[in-house]
């Protein structure tokens, strides 16, 4: 499930043409490595994981909207942000790849 649903995250943001090609390729990347960090915390607390790639994906949608509401992509990125804050400790390597994704979308200039 987790997967799947990354790979239409990818999917969504290959078929894009509002991203630059250097920021499809940025975010494609930090999918991949979300992809693997998702898959480790997956075997112990697979709620949580779903719960971080599902923000993944509604702020990815919120990010690529044709018509833009910056106040439900700050909520949407707002939240995948704290899908991962207890985290940090156990998981450093995930809490970073989603601060990144997150600041990504955000300042794509969509």
């Amino acid at each position: 499930m987790i997967e799947e649903t990354i790979e239409r995250i990818e999917a969504q943001i290959q078929l894009t043409d509002t991203l630059t090609p250097e920021r499809r390729r940025e975010l494609i990347a930090l999918l991949a490595t979300l992809k693997a960090e998702a898959a480790n915390l997956a075997r112990t607390h697979g709620e949580q994981a779903q719960s971080i790639v599902g923000f993944a994906q509604v702020t990815t949608h919120e990010a690529m909207r044709t018509e833009q509401d910056p106040r439900l992509l700050s909520l949407s990125a707002q939240a995948l942000r704290r899908s991962v804050e207890d985290f940090e400790k156990s998981h450093p390597r995930l809490a970073q790849i989603v601060n990144s994704i997150s600041t990504t979308l955000s300042n794509s200039g969509i």
